[in-house]
């Protein structure tokens, strides 16, 4: 059952959880049960509960084949919690739901959640703010250069030098005729630059939902932009935020198992469990998430974005936004997608738990160190699992700098110093272009996938009837193989009998029924 789809915008989670609970109540299959000698009509077992609820998550494309049926229980404890369920004898609110045989029904009252509204007031605040810095931006200054903003982070001289040399090289050439441009205008023009590309990758009419503006801080940009390593991690100036000496080596040991461990210390039984184990628990005692409360809505409005057909424009979005991490939560993001990505495809790595794969060990275990809600929200793991398998998927791309980036802050700043630049709209003009194509619904791309398979299966056809080099004997061989594999696609080129048989010049394979002779009369031969 695919999953109508939320639209991006805020509060989806709460959105997601009443698109849950609203297919759930109308599919879940109710009947006749007998407990304890007594009938009790129109409920389920948790166990049917369980195998329904699985089968919708898995192929909702909200969330996608990594649920684990441990997680739809989960979320089926809260149904109770919550009084989406009951059980037989009216009783909710506790989390006491396992895959058995206890019998639960629906409540008469609605499980809908209601949305939070935001004071209109607000709304128009943050959007004329964010529309008179976005003016400013593009607008020549005539102000003297000014000390940049420090928000804890040590940017090393080589690296503000690259980052401004072109700056500084036009303001020394063209003092007299140019306009200065200070630190403080370098910053904006990378917060809108970053804005404006990410509400054009993700097509909606406005971030003001998603996104506070003022979240957005430029010198995270700029610091995750030029310091990195030759790999593409982030490289951290002050060591004190980066992961301590003993997980770094916990978490190399793992990545490159068996190759990085030491076979000159003793190990015994369970060790690789007990490395892994210090890997979450570190992790897991973070503060907050690595993708941090503030950017929760944001990412999870990616979500919806992750699917085939919009797999490149997940990708595109996620790298943008993972820019705007504080550096060491984004070396850290770094660091621990590498590492499970490695374990997961490591055919070498020890069973490190009785019950789960290592795949999705990963994804359980280190799903809400990555992205969750500061207020608890019930679909929370579900949406980060969904997130976090993206990423290991995809990390190599969505966690590296993006040079076209860089390029279109350098056009804008050239433009900004010759005064080419006078309005906004003008400065939107020499952005590279960055388009996509039209989005479908995932009905629609289906429709498409196999029209253009069979397009293509037809013209295999076409080629083996039209070559003229193969024999004969051979071609009549593969058209029979052709015929069995794809009978419906044959039928429709060859509809009779007599039009395959034009093809090889030969007499209809089908036989053309006999004449039915009138069977004699024996006459009684009698005397």
């Amino acid at each position: 059952m695919e999953g109508p789809g939320v639209p991006p915008g805020p509060y989806r989670a709460t959105k997601l959880w009443n698109e849950v609970t609203t297919s759930f109540r109308a599919g879940m299959p109710l009947r006749k049960h007998r407990q304890h000698f007594k009938k009790y009509g129109n409920c389920f077992t948790a166990g049917e509960a369980v195998d329904w609820l699985y089968d919708l998550l898995r192929n909702n494309s909200n969330f996608g084949p990594e649920v684990t049926r441990q997680q739809t229980i989960q979320l089926l404890r809260k149904f109770l919690k919550n009084h989406v369920i009951e059980d037989i004898k009216g009783r909710w609110g506790s989390e006491n739901l396992d895959d058995n045989s206890q019998l639960f029904r629906f409540p008469a009252t609605s499980p809908l959640k209601t949305l939070p509204r935001r004071h209109p007031e607000l709304r128009k605040n943050s959007i004329e703010n964010f529309s008179k810095d976005k003016d400013s931006i593009f607008k020549l200054r005539n102000l003297s250069r000014r000390t940049p903003k420090k928000h804890g982070l040590h940017f090393s001289q080589e690296n503000t030098e690259k980052i401004n040399h072109e700056i500084i090289n036009e303001d020394q050439e063209n003092s007299a005729g140019n306009r200065e441009i200070s630190q403080e205008d370098v910053e904006e023009v990378w917060r809108c630059i970053v804005l404006i590309y990410l509400q054009t990758i993700l097509g909606v009419p406005s971030l003001e939902e998603l996104i506070n503006p003022n979240q957005v801080i430029p010198q995270y940009i700029m610091y995750n932009m030029a310091n990195t390593s030759k790999h593409g991690i982030v490289i951290l100036q002050d060591k004190s935020d980066d992961l301590p000496h003993w997980v770094l080596s916990a978490m190399k040991c793992l990545a490159n198992w068996p190759r990085s461990n030491d076979m000159s210390n003793s190990t015994y039984v369970g060790f690789e469990r007990d490395v892994f184990r210090t890997i979450a628990d570190y992790f897991l005692d973070l503060p907050e998430p690595l993708l941090t409360f503030e950017y929760y809505e944001l990412f999870v409005n990616i979500l919806d974005l992750l699917q085939p057909h919009l797999e490149r424009v997940a990708i595109n979005a996620l790298q943008l936004c993972c820019l705007l991490l504080p550096p060491p939560n984004r070396r850290k993001l770094q660091l621990l997608m590498r590492m499970i990505s490695r374990m997961s495809q490591n055919v070498d790595m020890p069973k490190l738990d009785d019950a789960m794969g290592t795949r999705s060990l990963m994804i359980h275990t280190f799903s809400r160190c990555v992205l969750c809600c500061a207020e608890e929200v019930d679909l929370d793991e579900l949406l980060a699992a969904r997130l976090v398998s993206f990423l290991m998927d995809h990390h190599q791309e969505i966690l590296q700098v993006p040079s076209y980036l860089q390029t279109a802050v350098d056009k804008h700043l050239d433009y900004l110093k010759k005064g080419y630049i006078q309005n906004p709209e003008d400065g939107l003009a020499p952005l590279p272009t960055y388009s996509y194509c039209k989005q479908i619904s995932a009905q629609e791309f289906d429709e498409q996938k196999v029209s253009t398979s069979q397009a293509a299966i037809a013209e295999l056809l076409e080629n083996i009837i039209k070559n003229k080099s193969l024999p004969l004997k051979e071609k009549r061989r593969k058209l029979k193989q052709f015929q069995k594999e794809y009978p419906l696609i044959y039928q429709k080129r060859f509809p009779t009998s007599e039009s395959e048989a034009a093809l090889f010049g030969d007499k209809p394979t089908i036989k053309q029924p006999m004449l039915v002779l009138r069977k004699p009369k024996f006459r009684n031969l009698r005397y």
